[in-house]
């Protein structure tokens, strides 16, 4: 047997009613799990259901700013995760039905999941400068070509 996996994408506000519609489909849920990207975190949930396997990503969420509903309304199974979403990469996911409150995991300081090396800062930074470089030197458009020749002294 062939598993068969998709991946798409999903926004926060539709997630609780993609549990539902994956619970009365037969779905069982997999997994949650999270990264950190440049844009935020990136929350990927996962649901099987025979030989298919479909992940959702929510990505960019900014957890100082954003939340997730929890998806423990129709799989009580996703409490662990989303508890160690939490405690881990400070996402805030809201109703869980059974909260830790950030008390899941004992750890030595705030979202560890969020602290980037020394080289990642210096590579993030590099890419940044570039970039700017690169904005800095682009080619004028036309318009601002037309702006700066009407600006000009004819003579």
């Amino acid at each position: 047997m062939a598993l068969h996996t998709t991946f798409a994408e999903v926004r926060a506000d539709e997630l609780v009613e993609l549990a539902e519609a994956k619970k009365n489909d037969g779905y069982r849920f997999v997994q949650m799990l999270c990264v950190n990207t440049e844009e935020g975190i990136d929350a990927l949930y996962s649901f099987m259901k025979g030989d298919s396997l479909e992940n959702y990503t929510i990505k960019g969420i900014d957890a100082a700013t954003q939340s997730v509903p929890s998806v423990t309304g129709s799989f009580l199974a996703a409490f662990p995760f989303e508890n160690e979403a939490h405690d881990l990469f400070g996402l805030n996911v809201t109703n869980i039905a059974i909260d830790f409150k950030g008390g899941f995991y004992k750890v030595a300081m705030d979202k560890p999941m969020t602290v980037i090396s020394p080289a990642q800062k210096a590579a993030r930074e590099k890419a940044a400068k570039i970039a700017a470089a690169k904005a800095s030197c682009a080619k004028p458009s036309e318009e601002d070509l037309e702006k700066k020749l009407a600006g000009m002294d004819p003579e």
